[in-house]
């Protein structure tokens, strides 16, 4: 009998520890937090899809390499794509995940805008940013040949 209640009691004690830990892992991003990086933009393709030349429905595609917020090391890539909205107002509709080595992705999507910032919804993550929601603010830089990503996380 007392061993029969010793084996439950630890089997019982082992399952709470298991479930303990995966909880506990369940929630990387436990506090606000800022990570900043800048994106050089070098593989960006427009694909025409209709209309020839800059038109409603085309397709823009990239995976470009991020550095850290002083633009001195690479930490990382991204990838993704965005359809062009409006030509006459600029306007794309975009999704991409920022991936940063060792920490793992953030995934945004919204708007992007030819001729000024704008802020996009983060949707989600992986690894330490699997919990991730927040906004990114995407600032322009060099005419458009880099743009520093700035993101805002809440757990």
């Amino acid at each position: 009998m007392r061993k029969t209640l010793f084996v439950g009691a630890l089997a019982a004690l082992l399952v709470a520890g298991a479930l303990t830990i995966s909880f506990a892992g369940t929630r990387a991003v436990v506090r606000p937090m800022r990570v900043a990086v800048r994106e050089h933009a070098l593989t960006d393709t427009v694909i025409n899809t209709g209309k020839k030349g800059d038109s409603s429905g085309d397709l823009l595609t990239f995976h470009n390499p991020i550095f850290d917020a002083t633009n001195s090391h690479k930490v990382g890539h991204d990838q993704g794509d965005c359809i062009r909205i409006s030509p006459k107002a600029g306007t794309w509709e975009c999704r991409w995940l920022t991936y940063i080595a060792g920490h793992g992705a953030i995934m945004v999507e919204g708007a992007f805008f030819d001729g000024r910032n704008s802020t996009l919804a983060v949707t989600g993550g992986t690894q330490q940013f699997r919990n991730a929601r927040g906004s990114m603010k995407l600032v322009s830089r060099h005419g458009g040949k880099q743009y520093d990503f700035i993101f805002n996380l809440l757990p």
